[in-house]
């Protein structure tokens, strides 16, 4: 009696050895396909992402290009002796507009200070200047405008402030960034 149930329980462990085996067989196999899986969305991922950094300013350039064109041809204009000088201001005054129309779809915005309180964030100090009329750090005069995208600073206003005062006892440090 006692060898037929050696005999069954080995059956029976063999049944479950092989069932554990079988299991193990079907796990490793869905892992490996989930493995395979995301191996083939992160080179996906991959693709894609070199696609956007390579493809991302294809519709600004497609904005800029008639500005391009617009240009050549008040440059050609400007060449020409019998051309009216009043025509080529109105077409550069024409072209100033198409880049103020696409600085406004790309959300490139112009900073030009004149009159404001000095901004060490967006604006950066050529030099101050003592004068009665403004306020201590007031933006005097701006000699080149800056440029923010999307309110992040591409380009910092250049600018000459105001000391205030002409007798310096009014006048104040500039805070400028660290």
């Amino acid at each position: 009696a006692e060898a037929g149930e050696n005999a069954q329980g080995s059956d029976s462990q063999e049944a479950t050895i092989a069932e554990l085996q079988a299991k193990a067989d079907e796990n490793h196999n869905q892992y490996m396909r989930a493995r395979a899986e995301i191996d083939n969305l992160r080179k996906r991922h991959q693709r894609e992402l070199e696609q956007a950094h390579k493809y991302a300013i294809d519709k600004f350039v497609s904005e800029l290009i008639p500005i391009k064109d617009s240009l050549e041809m008040g440059l050609q204009a400007a060449t020409d002796e019998q051309q009216d000088a009043a025509k080529i201001i109105e077409g550069t005054e024409l072209t100033n507009k198409m880049f103020d129309q696409v600085f406004n779809r790309f959300s490139i915005e112009v900073v030009n200070p004149l009159g404001e309180k000095f901004d060490p964030e967006k604006h950066e100090a050529m030099s101050m200047q003592m004068s009665p009329e403004h306020p201590a750090n007031t933006v005097m005069h701006v000699v080149q405008k800056g440029y923010l995208l999307n309110g992040r600073v591409v380009r910092p206003a250049m600018v000459v402030v105001s000391k205030g005062g002409d007798d310096g006892s009014q006048s104040q440090s500039i805070d400028t960034k660290a």
